[in-house]
């Protein structure tokens, strides 16, 4: 692999961690290397064929295609938020089981509502609690804080890969960090 001060430089590091193999894409930019983590979730698929399911039958059901869902479970695509939470609510799966956090299923009686300004408020509760700023949560997991302000402030709904960053950065719930009661 070749590292040219000028140019995007992507080098594909697999890395197995609790039933996930973690992309890691190192790249260069203005002398400075960031890394990004892409997730590719082994536990969507599990969850799926667990049901008994197709990956037709899920496409179906969550208004996507066949290769879509397979996009997810192999990690091309990461899934949207939005999907991974209607899939949580049909199923009663917890967020934190499909997505590795945990390896025990939380079975909920109530599902989960998306809002951006929930979101944003946890994710300010837990920086205030670590007592980071927004460059220093933001650096830690490897985006920029400007991507995180939109996030805190709710001004943008949070992606599903910033948001398993910080929960396995800073070891909190993806249900709790979602607003699940």
């Amino acid at each position: 692999f070749i590292y040219f001060s000028f140019l995007l430089t992507i080098i594909i590091i697999p890395q197995k961690v609790h039933g996930f193999v973690l992309l890691m894409h190192n790249y260069l930019l203005n002398g400075k290397i960031r890394v990004v983590r892409r997730m590719i979730d082994n536990n969507l698929r599990c969850c799926r064929e667990e049901l008994g399911m197709t990956q037709q039958e899920l496409g179906a059901m969550l208004n996507t295609s066949k290769q879509m869902v397979s996009n997810w479970e192999t990690g091309l695509n990461p899934i949207p938020i939005n999907k991974l939470v209607e899939f949580c609510n049909l199923f009663d799966y917890s967020l934190d089981y499909v997505c590795g956090l945990t390896n025990k299923n939380t079975r909920y009686n109530n599902p989960i509502k998306l809002d951006s300004k929930v979101i944003g408020n946890n994710l300010k509760r837990l920086r205030k609690k670590l007592n980071l700023t927004q460059k220093e949560l933001s650096d830690k997991c490897n985006f920029y804080r400007s991507t995180y302000n939109h996030y805190e402030t709710g001004y943008s709904l949070i992606k599903i890969l910033p948001a398993y960053a910080i929960c396995k950065t800073y070891k909190v719930s993806m249900d709790w960090l979602i607003g699940r009661k």
